[in-house]
């Protein structure tokens, strides 16, 4: 691999991520049925059949393949050394959420994993120890408390957007294969080619189940979806991708979860209570096609990623990531208003 130029180097991991992932997802979709691991209709859940939800197992093992491949590539000690922390960090989570698709765990036991896969980050370089501050331009460096409690927050926050995002087919293997294709350029762009290829990775893994994923899909995520929000929450520090570009590029579900928690908090349930109070589930039952509501999502991630790869001011993307948080925040509580008053319609008929 050394004596490759990079770009025959970018085309063999993101084969490599593709091919394994493409190739496990059915190898998992029939473990998942031998094991009686699927999803049925029922609560929240509106799809047709019963639904092997064990595609994590593909885009992990295509990740973990593809990023594998890459360690004779030349890298700084620091890099390799945040590589480890990576993959120790992805592979807790990853087992976290194969427990969950067998013995439907709670909450709490979760976000332990989250949060040990998070201790295990830090422990390996991979913080938020600095931010560059919009306002004069300039870095702000926090001390080694700050800086886990901010890594900590940043991981689990972005473990759990991704999860809950995964409500619809297709659509967060979809917007996560936008983010890290964003994260890819903007790495490449900055001379950080030996890091840019974690991203890649993932790209191809990510492309390789995502047919398999679309609407009708033939099988779920499942608790891979932890994995992936920790990996893309991981990847968005290990190689400066910085946060405003994550924030603008998952904009929408991070705003989504944000506003679900005041919802539940305001209507006295659980933050963690399951529903169909989530964006994406509302635009359903509002009588969208999920089809749209899922190019929807891909749109605007593509979009607000594009925006943050060519607006150089840090400046303008804070008062880009203002500006569409407050569009997304009137659009959530419209749609929030007609579900309730539909939902009240309902319980009346009754």
């Amino acid at each position: 691999m050394l004596s490759l130029p990079t770009w025959a180097v970018f085309v063999g991991v993101f084969a490599v991520g593709f091919a394994v992932s493409w190739g496990l997802t059915p190898v998992a979709g029939a473990l998942s049925r031998r094991l009686g691991l699927v999803d049925k209709p029922g609560g929240r859940r509106r799809h047709q059949g019963a639904i092997p939800r064990l595609g994590g197992i593909a885009v992990f093992g295509g990740f973990m393949v593809a990023v594998l491949l890459t360690l004779p590539y030349p890298r700084s000690a620091a890099d390799a050394y945040r590589l480890t922390g990576l993959l120790f960090g992805c592979t807790v989570v990853f087992i976290g959420g194969l427990l969950d698709d067998r013995l439907q765990l709670k909450p709490l036991p979760i976000l332990g994993f989250i949060l040990v896969a998070a201790l295990i980050a830090c422990r390996y370089w991979v913080f938020i120890e600095r931010v560059n501050n919009p306002l004069t331009n300039q870095p702000q460096v926090f001390s080694m408390p700050v800086t886990i409690l901010l890594t900590l927050l940043w991981l689990a926050g972005m473990t759990n957007t991704v999860n809950l995002l995964d409500g619809l087919d297709g659509l967060a293997a979809g917007v996560c294969a936008i983010a890290v294709l964003v994260f890819f350029v903007h790495m490449v762009r900055t001379g950080q080619d030996s890091v840019a290829l974690l991203p890649l990775a993932l790209l191809g893994a990510l492309l390789g189940f995502l047919p398999h994923n679309l609407h009708p899909a033939r099988i779920f995520l499942g608790g891979g979806a932890y994995f992936l929000g920790y990996a893309v929450g991981a990847l968005s520090i290990i190689g400066g991708a910085r946060a405003a570009t994550a924030l603008l590029v998952l904009a929408v579900p991070i705003l989504d979860v944000a506003w679900m928690i005041l919802y539940r908090a305001r209507n006295r349930r659980s933050p963690g209570t399951g529903d169909r109070a989530h964006l994406h589930f509302r635009l359903v039952d509002l009588g969208i096609p999920q089809e749209h509501i899922v190019l929807l999502y891909y749109a605007l991630s593509a979009a607000f990623g594009g925006l943050a790869l060519i607006i150089p001011s840090r400046l303008y993307k804070l008062l880009a990531l203002i500006v569409l948080g407050v569009v997304i925040v009137i659009v959530l509580a419209i749609v929030s208003r007609i579900g309730d008053q539909r939902e009240r319609s309902r319980s009346q008929d009754f």
